[in-house]
């Protein structure tokens, strides 16, 4: 399945199949009662999303957008748990799955606990250059959404990004 930038992937509060990303980036976020969103996961190539419906199915968690054009492979729930009562040792497979998202989990938690904002910023940048060849984060997320992936407010991360524009113009 085929998705552009913008496109919805999967509703939060909806059932449905699980999809295995192939190419592209999704960002997931979260509805609160109050009506805002809270940008609370980016998904990359080769991950098998909901994390939370591997092993049993529940409703999706939050909404994926498709951050850039993306390539899906749909996977169907019922032909998905079926496997593994045709075959345990499918659990092995759904267990490798776990460990790298915790493993991508551990590096975000790593930029968190940056000491500057400057340095979690970078950090961030860096993480996302390795998905995205040379295209800016700013054209994929906004400064809230950058805000809320690295802890720091709007205004702050405003302010980083205007003092790396005028960086970079200085040093040509």
């Amino acid at each position: 399945m085929q998705l552009h930038k913008g496109d919805i992937l999967f509703r939060q509060g909806e059932e449905g199949p699980l999809y295995k990303i192939k190419s592209g980036l999704f960002k997931i976020v979260r509805l609160h009662e109050d009506g805002s969103l809270f940008l609370f996961n980016i998904i990359v190539p080769g991950e098998m999303i909901p994390h939370h419906s591997l092993i049993s199915p529940m409703s999706y968690h939050g909404t994926a957008i498709a951050l850039t054009d993306c390539e899906v492979d749909v996977v169907h729930a019922d032909t998905w748990y079926r496997q593994f009562n045709d075959d345990p040792a499918q659990y092995r497979a759904i267990a490798g799955l776990l460990q790298e998202k915790l493993r991508m989990m551990q590096q975000r938690i790593d930029q968190l606990t940056r000491t500057t904002p400057l340095d979690k910023l970078e950090q961030l940048q860096h993480w996302f250059a390795t998905y995205l060849q040379g295209i800016p984060i700013t054209d994929l997320l906004t400064q809230d959404e950058i805000g809320q992936l690295i802890g720091l407010r709007r205004e702050t991360v405003n302010r980083l990004l205007r003092a790396q524009s005028q960086q970079q113009k200085d040093s040509r």
